[in-house]
């Protein structure tokens, strides 16, 4: 994306910070170290206090990182502070009914058969919390403003104020919403929403089990909703993400502990042999959401604040990473050509770069939800005959596969394990 011929030089009024973060979650942090590596200061503003999430102990939730994500972890200084992730060295998705089993259709990939390794990793929620954490408070590039939130911004033609809830006031090139599916940043800019709810709801837990995973993902699709079973370290550990209809998923989440397991048994399966709960229990509504734009005047989006999508293939974070690299390296490479890093040319090559696949991607999770999330019989045989077809295909499998590890289309540098 370089230009050598560019010869414009940027020398505005110096602001407080090149860059203000609304949002501490994971893609703030994030993204404060990739253009903290590129030179730039930053300014991330997290509603939360920090230390309280990155010592929290054992609680289930978790992500499952693409192989591309790890390499943006790996190449920002995160990946060495990790504490401990699981490899996913096997994907196996199938359909069926609780209580009936899986189809004996199903698609299987194995990371053996890509060179590049495992296809990604489970890492605990607070395991990659306190990284982002230890590798921000280690880059004197990065402020970091714990327990404060964003109120109000107002852009002028060199800058943007961002007013805090404490009265402060910060100037900033750039303000980025890292802030969520119903982002403020967003709405403040005039940037409105298209979306849809599922009348889903996903129930969160960690479970204990007598066999080891193997470092195998499992994603099976009943009609009333996927369940995903995600390997955690140790190799009796499992993240579950089960998604029902809001009023089973209700009805699920009040049971005591014991009638809880009851219930995600049938749906669960003895592959694994005795079941036990071993983490916390969450539940999260499940929806679409899209922003109708990435990018206003002096601002840009990020992630969930982006595009909100369904948990299918635990893809959301791994997008809002995408969002990362590619605003990272058009910011980057702006400042070394001496152009205004939050203008709207500047801004609409970040748009351009990202917002056809992000929004292509959450529509086709959207779509593979309705197509598996029901009982037609028709519908049932065409999809398990399309799994069996594409597990038996070596060139048609090693594409999604590649698809699943984040290394297809126009990868930025830090995905491909590149500095910029």
């Amino acid at each position: 994306m370089d230009n050598p011929a560019r010869t414009t030089i940027f020398n505005p009024m110096m602001p407080d910070t090149d860059i203000l973060i609304a949002g501490g979650g994971l893609n703030g942090p994030a993204l404060a170290l990739a253009l903290a590596q590129g030179g730039l200061s930053v300014t991330v503003v997290d509603s939360r206090p920090a230390p309280a999430r990155a010592e929290a102990g054992f609680d289930g939730r978790a992500y499952a990182l693409a192989l591309a994500s790890q390499r943006l972890l790996a190449v920002t200084g995160v990946w060495p502070r990790i504490a401990a992730s699981q490899p996913i060295l096997k994907i196996k998705a199938s359909d069926g009914i609780a209580g009936q089993g899986p189809s004996p259709f199903f698609l299987g990939f194995d990371s053996a058969e890509l060179e590049e390794g495992p296809m990604g990793y489970m890492v605990e929620d607070r395991h990659l919390y306190a990284a982002f954490l230890a590798a921000m408070q280690a880059d004197p590039r990065i402020t970091l403003l714990s327990g404060e939130t964003v109120v109000a911004q107002e852009p002028q033609p060199q800058a943007i104020t961002v007013t805090l809830a404490s009265g402060r006031q910060i100037t900033a090139r750039l303000l980025v919403g890292c802030d969520g599916r119903t982002s403020g940043t967003a709405a403040r800019a005039g940037i409105k929403r298209t979306g849809w709810g599922y009348g889903q709801t996903a129930l969160v837990t960690a479970i204990h089990h007598e066999k080891d995973h193997e470092g195998t993902a499992q994603q099976f699709f009943m009609p009333s909703g996927p369940l995903a079973i995600l390997p955690l370290p140790g190799g009796h550990h499992s993240s579950i993400v089960w998604s029902e209809s809001d009023a089973t998923a209700q009805a699920i989440q009040s049971l005591p502990d014991a009638e809880y397991l009851d219930a995600l048994r049938p749906r669960f399966g003895d592959y694994l042999g005795a079941i036990t709960l071993a983490g916390a229990r969450f539940t999260y509504p499940l929806n679409l959401t899209l922003a109708n734009a990435f990018i206003a005047p002096r601002v840009a989006l990020v992630g969930d604040a982006a595009h909100g999508v369904h948990p299918i293939a635990g893809q959301g974070l791994n997008l809002g990473l995408r969002d990362v690299a590619a605003l990272a390296q058009t910011l980057i490479e702006a400042r070394r050509r001496g152009d205004d890093i939050g203008s709207p040319v500047t801004l609409d090559a970040y748009q351009r770069w990202r917002r056809f696949d992000s929004t292509t991607l959450a529509l086709g999770m959207d779509t593979v939800n309705r197509l598996f999330s029901n009982n037609n019989p028709l519908l049932r045989a065409g999809r398990d005959l399309g799994l069996g077809l594409v597990g038996a295909l070596p060139g048609l499998r090693r594409h999604f596969m590649r698809q699943a590890a984040g290394l297809s289309g126009d990868l930025p540098r830090l995905l491909a394990g590149q500095k910029i």
